[in-house]
This record gives C-alpha cells, sequence and structure tokens, in this order.
C-alpha cells in the first residue's frame, strides 16, 4: 500500500458533496450486460434516503448471489425511488453497445417514480438527458447510490437469463448469464445462434448462416 495513512474515502463521499450543493434527489446509475455474447443490457436508477440505507452497499460484481439477493430486497423496500431500463439484443445490434447502454440508462431514469435532481454514472460516459450529471470511474466501487443499481441490474438481468436459459437450455445461460465462457462458445459452435445472441459480436457473427 502507497499511502496507508491516508483515510478511505467514503462511499457516501459524493451523494453528500452535491447534496451540500444543493441537490437532494440523487440517482445512482449503472448496468450490467455490456459484454456478454446473448441478451440484453440492462440498466438501473435508485435514489437513496439522505441517510443511506441500514445495510452496507458493494459492488453487485464483489458479493455473493445470496447477498445480491438480499440487497436487492433491501434496495426495493427503502429507497426513495428505483428506475429500470432494458435494451435488447436486436437494438444492440443495430445501434451497437455503448449507444445501447447510454439509451438504457435513459430509461432507467425515465422509470424512476419521482425525477432527479443529480445524477451519479458509474464510467466515463454522459447519459444524453437534460439533467445535472457527474460520470464517476469504477462509481459501483465509491458511490452508495451508484453500488445499489447496480445491484438492481445484476439481479435484473441475471433473473431475465435464468428465464431464457428455460427456453434454451442448450447454451446453459443460468450459469454464464450470456457471457463468452470457453462453454457457451462451445455451445454456439454445437447448436448454432439464438434470437438471443448480438449478431455484430466477435463470436456470434462468425456462425451466422452465409
Amino acid at each position: 500500500m502507497l499511502f496507508p495513512n491516508l483515510p478511505v474515502q467514503p462511499m457516501d463521499y459524493f451523494e453528500k458533496m452535491y447534496t451540500r450543493r444543493g441537490y437532494h434527489r440523487i440517482a445512482g446509475v449503472d448496468e450490467v450486460g455490456r459484454g456478454p455474447l446473448a441478451g440484453p443490457v440492462v440498466a438501473a436508477a435508485v435514489i437513496l434516503p439522505e441517510e443511506g440505507l441500514g445495510e452496507k452497499l458493494f459492488d453487485s460484481k464483489k458479493i455473493s448471489s445470496k447477498k445480491r439477493e438480499h440487497l436487492y430486497e433491501t434496495i426495493l423496500a427503502e429507497a426513495k425511488g428505483v428506475g429500470i431500463g432494458i435494451i435488447g439484443e436486436e437494438e444492440i445490434d443495430r445501434i451497437n453497445i455503448l449507444q445501447a447502454t447510454l439509451k438504457a440508462m435513459a430509461l432507467a431514469i425515465q422509470d424512476l417514480p419521482i425525477p432527479p435532481d443529480f445524477i451519479l454514472i458509474d464510467g466515463s460516459q454522459h447519459i444524453p438527458i437534460p439533467i445535472s450529471q457527474k460520470p464517476v470511474r469504477k462509481g459501483d466501487q465509491l458511490c452508495n447510490s451508484v453500488a445499489a443499481a447496480s445491484i438492481i441490474a445484476k439481479v435484473t438481468r441475471d433473473r431475465m437469463m435464468l428465464e431464457f436459459h428455460r427456453k434454451y437450455p442448450q447454451y446453459n445461460f443460468a450459469k454464464h448469464k450470456g457471457y463468452g465462457t470457453k462453454e457457451h462458445r462451445m455451445a454456439i459452435e454445437k447448436y448454432g445462434v439464438c434470437e438471443l445472441h448480438r449478431k455484430s459480436f466477435r463470436g456470434v457473427k462468425e456462425y451466422l448462416p452465409k
């Protein structure tokens, strides 16, 4: 550790900073599913109470599925607002994954039951909507509201992929959630491409009918 005596930045640092600047409906936004070969990209927006939740939040990728499910229910019960945005594989292929991700985030904001007056976004991109916003690299590890959004998005997408697994068990979406694992790539080679696959992605387009 380079600077062992420096204090760790609290997870509510950004929320408190923008609250002091006069914002009181701060939404954290994150997405899940940019990289998979199949399935949608899912974004979530969460407005937490100013006092936060009764439980510590984490980046959704760093906790167990059981813990994610528990925090998912806690967030739904205690948050001031939760919104979801989903863009399917056909639109991903049509407009590209970056634009699909930004559109999913915008839809999640629009889905909130109360409009936010400020947005904290995981990553480096701004969302093309007229609301004050701040992209935060690794925001799901630095901001409570973004971590909450990452949990909502992850659980929502995982549940969708479990449903897709029932329709297409040969690909084993329940295990890899559409990501390009060796098992998934072998299944594509063996069974071909299904309607859920992103046909513009390398690892899929090579197996489309010529």
